[in-house]
């Protein structure tokens, strides 16, 4: 039995007329899902119990049980682990920051990419998340935020998985998210993070859309991508960044380029230079982002003078730079550190 979140507002309308129902109810429903976030299909007040009846036997209501929650020591970061319905475990962060409020969400149960200095990858990829297993990390997350007055406000699909290797269903969340009946969230307010499919990447830049990209570059050239990022085999480095520059020029938004700083691996001088010739003539921002140590991976943060004098060569090349504050590490929910789960016990409700 699906859940009744991965139905778009035109496949609601058409299932309701396939019961026999009015298509109009369908901007009730909506309503109670997503602008009220009911936790049970007796709150559908202004429903028949018919109907109710009809979708309590036709759809769950809910996907995903909150298995745990931690909170770092700053209180700026909130992490959810979240147990779906065939007993795998996700996780999702909350972000706080002056006037925002995000959430970074998983798209996979583990993940394909394996990328040397992240967790998520490390056993294996299990599978792909429906729609409604995405959009409710979200719903849920609102609704935890709602007792204190406030709400979700920008979405990034940066948690556990490649979103592009589950291309259909993330697209779809981004539209119902977007859905002024939906969340209603601007697409300029969610951010998509790739290790770089050229194909899927050229895909999601004609689709039209206003959602900012960030691709995982993490190194200079190819070989030492390649180490560092298993995808990097697949394709080339020059093709990647071509089909980036494609996206910014079809979206007419800026692009930026992710790089995790690693001690001795590829925070060099040699390779911040390297770094400024090969994205000098992109409309791109580089965001550093320091290691954030992992267990299991032998893998060390650069020292802050490493770090800054890496920063200084980009920006005197005039690479629009920023420098990742680190929110979240006490709590393994810093980047790179959302990992595939087993065994957990401890109960948590919303």
């Amino acid at each position: 039995m699906q859940s009744l979140y991965n139905l778009t507002d035109t496949e609601l309308r058409d299932w309701l007329t396939s019961q026999g129902e009015k298509p109009f109810h369908a901007g009730q429903i909506f309503q109670w899902l997503y602008e009220k976030k009911v936790g049970s299909w007796e709150e559908m007040t202004n429903l028949s119990k018919s109907l109710r009846e009809k979708l309590s036997s036709s759809f769950k209501l809910h996907t995903l049980k909150l298995r745990r929650i931690l909170d770092s020591e700053d209180c700026q970061t909130t992490k959810f682990l979240w147990e779906l319905s065939d007993g795998n475990l996700v996780e999702s962060v909350l972000i706080r920051a002056p006037e925002r409020r995000t959430v970074c969400v998983s798209s996979q149960v583990g993940c394909p990419a394996r990328c040397a200095f992240c967790a998520s990858g490390k056993n294996g990829f299990m599978r792909n998340l429906d729609t409604a297993e995405i959009l409710e990390q979200v719903i849920q997350t609102d609704r935890y935020l709602k007792d204190k007055g406030e709400k979700v406000c920008h979405i990034v699909f940066m948690g556990m998985g490649e979103p592009f290797e589950n291309y259909d269903n993330v697209l779809k969340t981004i539209r119902m998210i977007n859905d002024p009946k939906g969340l209603n969230i601007s697409q300029r307010k969610m951010t998509v993070s790739t290790v770089g499919i050229v194909d899927k990447i050229i895909r999601f830049a004609d689709e039209g859309l206003s959602v900012n990209l960030v691709l995982s570059l993490h190194a200079p050239n190819q070989n030492l991508r390649k180490k560092i990022i298993p995808y990097a085999r697949k394709y080339d480095l020059p093709d990647l960044l071509e089909a980036m520059l494609y996206f910014a020029r079809t979206s007419r938004r800026d692009i930026t380029y992710e790089y995790t700083l690693m001690e001795g691996i590829n925070d060099a001088e040699e390779h911040a230079l390297e770094l400024v010739q090969l994205v000098k003539r992109h409309p791109c921002t580089v965001n550093l982002i320091p290691y954030n140590p992992i267990e299991g991976i032998r893998l060390k943060r650069p020292g802050k003078e490493a770090i800054e004098q890496f920063r200084e060569i980009l920006i005197d090349g005039g690479i629009p730079t920023t420098w990742r504050y680190t929110k979240g590490k006490d709590i393994a929910a810093a980047c790179g550190q959302l990992a595939l789960q087993k065994d957990v016990s401890v109960n948590a409700t919303v």
